[in-house]
């Protein structure tokens, strides 16, 4: 299969508009090629993973495309990095290890990315429209935008979600196309569910694990109180499976029924999830049990919207947490700043609340005690967070969380 080129595309290939557009149009159609797409389309915006420090080659890469006068041609949002660059001092990190990781997230900005560092850029002004054409990066961000929003975009790594930035272009293939955005296993969900917050992780959890590459389609579930629980449910399958797109009937846009989520079309299978399963996928989460001395809860993964902070703000003003039990929120700078500007985080410190931003607890050294429990109220926290900075994990919704740290060790409610 051949790949179209447009004359604009052959221009960017050719040099005409610089060295760093023309590797980066190298890249893509090598890319595009592997794919078997035919030809490459037009994006709207793209968001970039590749601001985390993960080796010498991810800042020679951006490196590279700054020395040949590179800059993106569309809106583009940069995920987290590995410092906090609004509250110095909070990430501890070799000095060897700390200069070559800003000096990433810098190079990025030279790019002409925007300074957004989070992983929710659908929290931003940047939020893409139904049926937009984007190439994002990061897993919960692209089940995000697919699903909730109805935006376009397939799983973009490292450096390709770039070369798209910087060209403006993407290959047509995949969920860009609406052809391939068709439901293809049925989930159904069996018994009297309640939306809570734990029951959206737990769907999350159990569609990504039986998902395989297939797109799910969720019947039965609650309405959702916002698009928060979305977030988390999508956070979640994306953390369990390669899910880049799910649709839930009567909730999503793209499956206002069951016939609209399968295009008319039967599934490949039916599958059930009982509450047996939500407990179940939800247990695994924790590895100490109710009562177990905490060290810290973290909150925010994905990153806490202004919603979240307006429902965790309250209860801990009722509760008022005073045994030092630190209270770590990732949150987004857009978000941030508004919540300062609001006066909401004035009495943050009497809560031992501590607002981290451009970057998350589980990815890079902020928490103080590892060698404790930590407690979550996010799926994809609690599953990475053990193999990524070695702490035990506590899962509970926001409000176990909050009660936990003003008792000192792992409380938790009935679900």
């Amino acid at each position: 299969m051949t790949l179209e080129l447009s004359a604009g595309d052959q221009s960017m290939l050719g040099g005409e508009h610089g060295r760093a557009v023309a590797a980066a149009m190298k890249i893509l159609v090598a890319f595009s090629d592997a794919v078997g797409a035919r030809k490459l389309l037009d994006i709207a915006g793209a968001h970039i993973d590749g601001c985390l420090y993960h080796g010498q080659a991810s800042l020679d890469f951006v490196e590279r495309l700054v020395e040949g006068g590179g800059r993106v041609r569309v809106p583009t949002t940069l995920n987290v990095g590995s410092f906090d660059l609004i509250h110095p001092g909070l990430v501890k990190m070799p000095a060897a290890q700390e200069v070559p990781a800003r000096r990433l997230m810098k190079a990025h900005l030279e790019l002409g990315c925007q300074a957004t560092f989070t992983c929710a850029p659908y929290q931003t002004r940047f939020r893409p429209g139904f049926g937009e054409q984007i190439a994002w990066g990061e897993s919960n961000a692209i089940v995000f935008a697919n699903s909730v929003i109805g935006a376009r975009t397939n799983r973009y790594g490292d450096f390709i979600d770039l070369c798209c930035a910087m060209t403006g272009r993407a290959p047509a293939w995949g969920l860009h196309l609406s052809e391939n955005r068709r439901g293809q296993v049925l989930f159904e969900l069996t018994g009297s569910f309640e939306p809570a917050d734990a029951l959206f992780v737990g769907v999350g959890l159990v569609v990504g694990q039986r998902s395989g590459d297939r797109i799910p389609v969720i019947s039965g579930l609650p309405q959702p109180r916002d698009e928060d629980q979305l977030k988390a449910l999508g956070a979640a399958a994306a953390t369990t499976g390669a899910v880049a797109l799910f649709h839930a009937v009567g909730i999503t846009p793209e499956a206002r029924t069951l016939d609209e989520a399968f295009r008319g079309k039967a599934p490949e299978a039916t599958l059930r999830i009982c509450c047996a399963d939500i407990d179940q996928a939800l247990a695994k989460l924790s590895s100490v049990p109710d009562g177990a001395p905490l060290a810290a809860v973290s909150l925010g993964t994905p990153h806490f919207s202004h919603d979240e902070w307006m429902r965790l703000l309250p209860m801990l003003r009722e509760v008022a947490p005073a045994r030092g039990i630190p209270i770590y929120v990732n949150t987004g700078r857009a978000t941030f700043k508004r919540l300062q500007d609001e006066g909401e985080l004035d009495d943050a410190q009497k809560f031992n609340l501590i607002p981290v931003t451009d970057t998350c607890t589980y990815v890079t050294s902020v928490i103080e005690r590892l060698d404790g429990v930590v407690m979550t109220n996010s799926g994809k926290w609690a599953h990475y967070a053990p193999g990524n900075i070695g702490v035990s994990v506590a899962f509970g919704d926001l409000a176990d969380c909050v009660r936990s740290a003003a008792a000192g060790r792992v409380v938790r409610g009935a679900r």
